[in-house]
């Protein structure tokens, strides 16, 4: 702001006493040449276009950072069942603490039963204790997959291939939502549990908490998976036996994941970050093993 020029005779009449005359300013005769405005800056108030710059865009900046604060605080809370399970899992890595495997049991192949001839024996009781211990393993009467890494044991849930048929997309969402509210979807047009081809399984990271169904987060944490893992499978009462191959993340546009194979294979599909469809993770396994 530049300091104003005023002409000492007219301030003086505004502030003289009344009665007393004007002051006499003697006029100095001088060039237009010889004279020199000097413009003397408010203190503290200099701000140039740079500095008014930085300033909005300082303002621009804290306006952003907080409606992001605000963002991320309610993007955590719609999905915190699902990044509760996650936290939990990098907490234990960091104590050093691993979960109890409870479903370990289900990969570990079962060892050939040993066979060999009984003696018979006229006394009842004797014969009694030469009867064996019968093992016998009890496999569920769904289909159901399991996932010891995280410790889930899912009932597969079979959506009707019409809606895919028809082309009736709307139709085919709403059937995959439905399913999912009870466990995770055999993707309509890919292979049947129990078919040779490609599997595709897809299920949950989070969703809506409003929404209805007990497995709206089943694959949270389905990124602590390792290739090598090994994922059962039971349908009509076999076990098959797969152990992963590959993991990767790929666009949601990306349909390669659930094209046929000549191999025999299952894959996992669900939505990465947790919370977002952004990206895509796949997990594919290939059959190892079937257990009658």
């Amino acid at each position: 702001m530049h300091q104003k020029s005023y002409n000492l005779d007219k301030v003086y009449t505004i502030l003289r006493p009344l009665g007393e005359k004007p002051l006499s300013v003697p006029k100095i005769a001088q060039k237009k040449s010889d004279v020199k405005i000097i413009h003397i800056a408010a203190p503290g108030k200099s701000f140039n276009a740079s500095n008014k710059l930085v300033s909005h865009a300082w303002d621009f900046a804290k306006q952003v950072a907080f409606a992001s604060f605000v963002f991320g605080i309610f993007f955590l809370m719609l999905n915190w069942p699902a990044y509760s399970k996650i936290f939990q899992v990098k907490f234990d890595k960091v104590r050093g603490v691993s979960q109890t495997n409870v479903m370990q049991e289900f990969v570990a192949p079962k060892p050939a039963p040993k066979q060999k001839l009984l003696k018979v024996n006229k006394n009842p009781e004797v014969e009694k204790q030469n009867i064996p211990y019968l093992a016998l393993s009890v496999a569920p009467p769904d289909t159901r997959l399991i996932i010891p890494r995280i410790n889930k044991n899912i009932p597969i849930i079979q959506v009707s291939d019409n809606a895919l048929l028809k082309r009736d997309f709307d139709s085919l969402e709403a059937n995959i939502q439905k399913g999912l509210e009870d466990g995770v979807i055999n993707y309509p047009g890919t292979s049947k549990p129990g078919e040779h081809g490609n599997i595709v399984i897809t299920g949950h990271s989070s969703y809506f908490p409003w929404k209805p169904g007990r497995f709206k987060d089943v694959f949270a944490i389905l990124e602590e998976i390792k290739e090598d893992d090994r994922i059962v499978m039971f349908h009509k009462q076999k076990k098959y036996i797969y152990e992963v191959f590959k993991i990767e993340k790929v666009s949601p546009r990306n349909v390669e994941p659930l094209k046929p194979t000549q191999e025999d294979t299952l894959t996992l599909i669900t939505c990465v970050p947790v919370g977002t469809d952004l990206s895509r993770l796949i997990v594919k396994a290939k059959l190892i093993g079937i257990e009658s």
